[in-house]
């Protein structure tokens, strides 16, 4: 997997990269899938942003088979990741006020990138805390007939006197 020797010149020298990932090397993401299949599609550009900071967009997109949490059968999710990052020294003193900036993410970095990684990163980044099929319902509920409001029995107790 590439690896960018120097995130700051890849920026300052609009360089772009692309490439694929097998979802079978982003060992961190297993556990969350239905099976370890696929590979996603990722474009990297690195360009300067208005006040001059190198910036980079990541752009990641694929469909991986992530476990509904209910069922815990697959659930294709389409990744549309498409982030911008600005990279700083990974010893820059960050203040407050720009950490809680919205608007900027920052990727600190010493010099050296690691493409897939950074790639891995930002699809967890992307993921649903806890994904679930549109009307998937507990294990075994299917067939469990109406549902019972266990407060019901107390309609009967309101206005009687104790």
């Amino acid at each position: 997997m590439k690896r960018i020797n120097d995130a700051f010149a890849f920026a300052r020298d609009a360089r772009v990269l692309q490439g694929t990932l097998a979802v079978s090397a982003m060992e961190r993401l297993h556990d969350l899938l239905a099976e370890v299949s696929g590979e996603v599609s990722w474009h990297l550009e690195g360009f300067r942003g208005k006040r001059g900071e190198p910036l980079l967009r990541l752009t990641v997109s694929g469909c991986i088979p992530l476990a509904c949490q209910r069922c815990l059968d697959a659930i294709d999710f389409a990744l549309d990741v498409d982030r911008l990052l600005e990279v700083i020294p990974a010893n820059a003193d960050v203040s407050q006020d720009e950490l809680e900036d919205d608007s900027r993410d920052f990727l600190p970095v010493e010099k050296e990138l690691d493409v897939a990684e950074l790639v891995e990163d930002e699809i967890l980044l992307s993921l649903p805390v806890a994904p679930r099929h549109d009307g998937c319902g507990l294990p075994g509920a299917s067939g469990a007939g109406e549902r019972v409001n266990p407060f019901a029995a107390l309609a009967g107790l309101k206005g009687k006197p104790n």
